[in-house]
């Protein structure tokens, strides 16, 4: 009767053992990512200025990484995979925060492209802070849970915030362990918290009392004259690397005549309001991902430009790669380009 029985036992062992595989192999998540080349985006349809000049028969493009929570079958597969770079996943924030945050790095970058572009161009504008926000809650202390990343700050102890300094100065001459009111809004709704400040480090030896959590503001630019107004879409891209080609796609619908020349122009870089260009990580996928796209120009922060260069060589691409460290940089370079239109 035993002997009948153990070739169906040993039939579900077997299968245990192959579900089991396919689980460790294909579902259990690791705390590894893999970052890829991404996409290579035409920057035009993300940004409309309301008297905008559309004329552009070439392209400003901004470039992404793809970044891929790893199973153990993706991360064998990687090893293969030239393009490939495995990384660690990001303990300080789960998947909420970390959206958020990227998120608002773009909001960010985008709010200095339009201020970049503006100054630039000679558009006059003011900057005001919209609102004041949570970026990531830590998880050390339990009665910072009264928060939510992306919850926006409206009020403390009756009194209304609208930026960051007003929050400095609401909570400034506070102690750790005095409780505040605090209204939020999540969700579009209204939430009243009792919140108990604690002590944070200043860096300097020094702490002062706050919430324990990081924030940040939302900042809007409004040009004196409305035709001047930027509009940008929302898009699925975060991160503030895009800020160069939006403040090159703007400058380009604020003036006259055609600043792309004809050519398909890529690149990458953060922008300050001034004009800066800030490095960014991942080059060597957007110099994959700009190539795959046919990018003749690619704009690339100096500091990044030995990474770039060495990946463009290893790719044997054509692309002429322009190291830039301010907007001016770029509109320069885009002068000296044979007009192809």
């Amino acid at each position: 009767m035993l002997r009948s029985r153990l070739p169906r036992i040993r039939t579900l062992a077997y299968l245990l053992c192959l579900a089991l595989l396919v689980y460790v192999v294909v579902y259990m998540p690791t705390s590894y990512t893999i970052e890829r080349p991404g996409s290579a985006d035409d920057v035009k349809p993300m940004v409309r200025v309301a008297g905008a000049d559309t004329e552009e028969l070439g392209t400003f493009m901004m470039t992404t990484v793809s970044v891929t929570y790893a199973n153990l079958a993706l991360l064998g597969m990687s090893l293969f995979d030239d393009n490939a770079d495995i990384g660690e996943r990001n303990k300080d924030q789960d998947d909420d925060e970390y959206r958020i945050t990227q998120q608002y790095y773009m909001n960010s970058s985008q709010s200095s492209a339009i201020a970049a572009a503006y100054r630039e161009a000679g558009v006059a504008f003011d900057v005001e802070t919209e609102y004041v926000f949570i970026t990531t809650v830590p998880d050390q202390d339990p009665q910072q849970k009264e928060f939510v990343a992306g919850d926006k700050i409206t009020e403390v102890d009756g009194q209304a915030v609208a930026t960051l300094e007003d929050l400095r100065k609401l909570l400034e001459g506070r102690s750790a362990g005095d409780a505040v009111a605090v209204s939020l809004e999540r969700g579009g709704k209204t939430v009243e918290q009792r919140v108990k400040l604690v002590d944070i480090p200043n860096g300097d030896g020094t702490t002062r009392s706050g919430f324990g959590v990081s924030t940040g503001e939302v900042l809007r630019i409004d040009p004196d004259n409305p035709a001047d107004e930027v509009e940008f879409t929302q898009t699925q891209v975060g991160g503030p690397s895009a800020g160069l080609m939006f403040t090159l796609e703007i400058y380009n619908q604020l003036t006259p005549g055609d600043l792309t020349r004809g050519y398909l122009i890529a690149g990458t870089g953060t922008i300050k309001s001034d004009g800066t260009v800030g490095e960014i990580g991942g080059v060597q996928h957007k110099i994959v991902a700009a190539e795959r796209k046919g990018a003749e120009v690619f704009f690339v922060p100096e500091g990044n430009y030995e990474a770039a260069k060495k990946k463009l060589d290893e790719t044997g691409g054509q692309m002429r790669l322009v190291p830039v460290k301010t907007l001016e940089d770029a509109l320069n370079d885009i002068q000296t380009l044979p007009d192809k239109r």
